[in-house]
């Protein structure tokens, strides 16, 4: 982490707090928070890194590692209530130096996903950003069905999405491969970068600006240590050399926080082998925003372009202006966040229930004392 260790006396440190903070990512949103919670004694500190359950905190008083306190646990309740990277938190020191936490500030955006598996419990990826610079390799293996899922999650976020294609060094027609990823990631910047050459760095610069957070996603491999590492000019992050025609995998095991020379805030994190969705169901109409213009034409306001009359969407396809796979991909996601969106209804009517009888038996028992 670069955000430094100063480790010697609080006190001392005291009177360069805002200047530290604000190195951070501080901000006037994070304060009139800070400001509301009961104890004054509480300091803000910002999540750097988090692996494995163990977290570490930038403060005014150096990088210390930190715990929930049993309270902050049991009152979030799931786990999306709980730190991530990227958060501001209220928290307290204790004697060895390290840090209890007793609250979350309120975020302004959130990377969220479907934890894996048959339950409906969200994961926090990272906090607060700004960018989500979707990172994906100009290799064969670029899907444009996997960047349509990716845009629809970053969209939801609150971030503004940047697609960044990483591994321009091993094909020539790379200008022609963003044309072509331009067209579905609609409200979307694309550019072409290679770690190896530099290529395309200065055009990174514009959303790196001082005190901006950025946020790298993406599947294993695309590229997104060797970006940090040429942005931070070191080779901090480990990159695994392969075969050639990939030229190397991160080994990224944990989300981390690093401040860029220039005063950017960047979270690399480990490539992710599945993203399920996550947000609500219109959430794709962002990341599809070319189906929600023709669909304005469409004769009804609920159509859903599939077998109604007059669909301007539908038509649109057929006249090759909209390619069939974008349409078919647009209802799989949108099918996928209703699916999750009943699921999380019934989750929630059962919790409700539940509460409903412990409530109820508490106040049998009190009643029969």
């Amino acid at each position: 982490m670069t955000t430094g260790n100063n480790t010697g006396d609080p006190g001392a440190a005291w009177p360069k707090a805002t200047e530290r903070l604000i190195e951070l990512g501080w901000s006037d949103f994070f304060a009139r928070h800070l400001q509301q919670l009961p104890s004054p004694a509480l300091r803000a500190g910002r999540v750097i890194a988090q692996h494995r359950g163990a977290l570490l905190i930038g403060s005014e008083f150096g990088d210390l590692r930190a715990e929930m306190t049993g309270r902050l646990v049991h009152e979030a309740g799931r786990s999306e209530a709980l730190p991530a990277v990227g958060d501001w938190v209220a928290f307290s020191q204790v004697a060895n130096g390290a840090a209890q936490i007793h609250a979350v500030l309120p975020r302004k955006s959130k990377f969220s996903r479907k934890v894996a598996g048959s339950t409906t419990d969200e994961q926090v990826v990272a906090a607060n950003i700004d960018y989500a610079f979707i990172v994906s390799a100009l290799t064969a293996e670029l899907n444009m069905r996997r960047l349509e899922r990716y845009l629809t999650v970053a969209w939801e976020s609150g971030a503004q999405p940047v697609v960044v294609l990483a591994k321009a060094d091993l094909r020539e027609d790379a200008r022609e491969v963003a044309r072509e990823v331009g067209e579905i990631a609609v409200g979307a910047p694309v550019l072409v970068t290679s770690a190896l050459s530099g290529e395309g760095f200065a055009d990174l610069m514009p959303y790196l600006g001082s005190h901006s957070t950025v946020c790298l996603i993406g599947s294993s491999g695309v590229g997104k240590s060797s970006l940090v590492n040429r942005l931070l000019g070191e080779e901090r992050q480990v990159v695994r050399q392969v075969r050639s025609d990939d030229r190397g995998r991160h080994t990224t095991a944990h989300r981390e926080l690093f401040r860029l020379p220039q005063g950017a805030l960047i979270i690399d994190t480990p490539g992710m082998r599945e993203l399920q969705l996550w947000g609500d169901p219109t959430a794709a109409r962002r990341a599809f925003a070319d189906l929600e213009e023709a669909a304005s034409g469409c004769r009804f306001t609920d159509c859903r372009h599939e077998a109604e009359p007059g669909c301007a969407v539908r038509d649109a396809v057929a006249a090759g202006l909209i390619e069939a796979r974008r349409l078919d991909s647009f209802h799989r996601l949108h099918r996928e966040m209703q699916f999750l969106e009943i699921k999380q209804d019934r989750r929630a009517r059962s919790e409700e229930k539940r509460k409903h009888k412990v409530l109820a038996r508490s106040l049998r028992r009190h009643y029969q004392q």
